[in-house]
């Protein structure tokens, strides 16, 4: 697998390494009871947060089972904004894309662009045939993401998780390579025709 070259530039954001300063922040969304929602876990503690950002800093993307998780900040304003995951599954060619926001970063298209330029990179220089994003049915703002980032529902399955006391239905979107190459040529044609 090549080495992922970091920083990712996009037309607003910066995808980096997280670092040590990014703590108090990173900590100030993740325990957050609304960001730990529709997560499989409760919100994290100043220590666990601790131990996550430092996992998420020395990340290894070599084989199945590994992950690449990049902090996002936006170009023109310093400071961590949220997270976006890609996440090497097992079996040939498959992988899983994931986003957490901090709350004052939601409803600004961060996610769908920071998405979109994992999407680039699992597609592009790691060469994977199918990335999938799994979520809570009920999580209607990543449900939105997932089809601006042209990935289509596959499935839902209902009940399937139990957690925070409840059971839960989690829906799969999907996206192959060749529709992500399909979805990139359309733009480009749209992008160089006169108005």
């Amino acid at each position: 697998m090549p080495d992922i070259e970091l920083p990712i530039l996009t037309e607003r954001l910066i995808l980096r390494r997280f670092e040590a300063e990014d703590l108090e922040r990173f900590h100030g969304y993740q325990s957050l009871p609304e960001t730990a929602r529709f997560l499989l876990r409760p919100e994290l503690t100043q220590t666990k947060s601790m131990e996550v950002l430092g996992r998420y800093a020395n990340f290894d993307f070599k084989e199945p089972g590994d992950w690449v998780c990049l902090a996002i900040e936006r170009q023109d304003q310093p400071g961590l904004m949220g997270e976006v995951v890609l996440k090497w599954l097992d079996g040939p060619g498959q992988a899983e894309v994931g986003w957490i926001l901090h709350p004052d970063a939601r409803g600004q298209g961060i996610a769908t662009e920071a998405a979109e330029a994992v999407l680039d990179l699992a597609f592009g220089l790691l060469a994977f045939h199918r990335v999938d994003a799994k979520l809570d049915a009920l999580n209607t703002g990543s449900a939105g993401i997932c089809q601006r980032i042209g990935m289509r529902k596959e499935a839902s399955l209902v009940d399937i998780w139990h957690y925070k006391g409840q059971w839960a239905t989690e829906d799969i979107y999907a996206i192959l390579d060749s529709e992500w190459r399909a979805r990139r040529v359309s733009e480009s044609e749209k992008a160089s025709q006169p108005n």
